[in-house]
């Protein structure tokens, strides 16, 4: 095929990029980042959910905007690049995590894993509609199956916590705050093909994430206070620095360079890392189902990451 060709394939027949060791290197940043996350969560019991997200995301913006001035990103931007970050802020870093947050009071922890290990396939259908963007064949094959294991490797904790009212309105604000976060990945993958940098997005949207996050405790009432005592404060530093800077530092760029199908298996793999703290820190222990859908997951992993066969000319 020659290059003029190459060059006028559409984007539902384009070709996905390879994957380099520098994507993997983002990859598995993103993986044991957010994987140790669900349990320093669990550390910040005992202050609104509001409120530690409000600080968790000053503290990232700041580390953000720390990090823009040393590598020399741009931080004049102007108001219609300021309402993409708002928007971003809002999906992203703020209405994603509180609707999760808010989900936990109503359904197991391991369903929260299962419906978030759906951005994977959210984005596949978010890029379609909004963009025409086609993924492959294995891509998918590879989301549904990695899916399904995330599913299998909380069947019995999920059967445990059963079905009712107010389980039902958890999972729709755990769905809720999955499609917010697809949302936001396809905007911030809009922003970097528009040559915004990611860290500078990301500086901006999460000072607009806090913002929103501050006027949301201020209508309930909240009080800005957290605790100071080392659990939490050790907690909220790693939420802060590895699980937010680092994590969605990381995250973003990978969007950008492999796609948001690819790189929203991030949140299928995670979950594994979550259950690997659990058994070493809470004595989670592996059955049938669980051992079954690590399979799924490793396999989906490799069917979504693994080297593809060069066509044929």
């Amino acid at each position: 095929m020659s290059e003029s060709n190459t060059q006028a394939l559409s984007p539902l027949t384009a070709a996905e990029p390879a994957i380099k060791a520098v994507d993997l290197m983002l990859y598995g940043a993103c993986v044991f980042a957010w994987g140790f996350s669900w349990y320093a969560i669990k550390m910040q019991a005992g202050v609104a959910p509001e409120v530690s997200l409000f600080w968790r995301f000053v503290m990232a913006a700041l580390c953000m905007f720390g990090w823009a001035v040393i590598g020399r990103h741009p931080l004049r931007f102007s108001l219609r690049h300021h309402a993409g970050f708002a928007l971003m802020g809002l999906l992203i870093f703020s209405t994603n995590f509180l609707t999760f947050y808010y989900g936990a009071f109503y359904i197991p922890s391991g369903l929260l894993s299962v419906v978030f290990s759906l951005t994977s396939v959210f984005n596949i259908m978010l890029a379609f509609l909004l963009f025409g963007e086609k993924a492959s064949r294995r891509t998918l094959l590879g989301a549904l199956t990695g899916f399904a294991g995330v599913a299998l490797m909380f069947r019995p904790q999920i059967i445990q916590g059963g079905m009712d009212e107010g389980a039902f309105l958890g999972l729709v604000l755990c769905i809720t705050g999955t499609l917010s976060f697809c949302g936001g990945n396809m905007l911030s993958s809009r922003l970097q093909k528009r040559s915004v940098s990611v860290i500078s997005a990301s500086a901006w949207g999460m000072v607009y994430g806090a913002l929103f996050l501050g006027a949301e405790a201020l209508l309930m009432g909240r009080s800005f206070q957290i605790l100071w005592t080392p659990t939490y404060l050790s907690s909220l530093l790693y939420l802060a620095i590895i699980a937010s800077v680092v994590a969605f530092g990381s995250y973003l760029t990978l969007l950008g360079r492999v796609g948001s199908a690819r790189a929203g298996y991030a949140t299928v793999m995670f979950p594994l890392v979550a259950l690997t703290v659990s058994t070493v820190m809470e004595g989670f222990t592996w059955g049938f189902d669980a051992l079954l859908g690590l399979v799924c997951v490793l396999a989906g992993n490799i069917i979504v990451l693994g080297k593809r066969r060069k066509s044929r000319p």
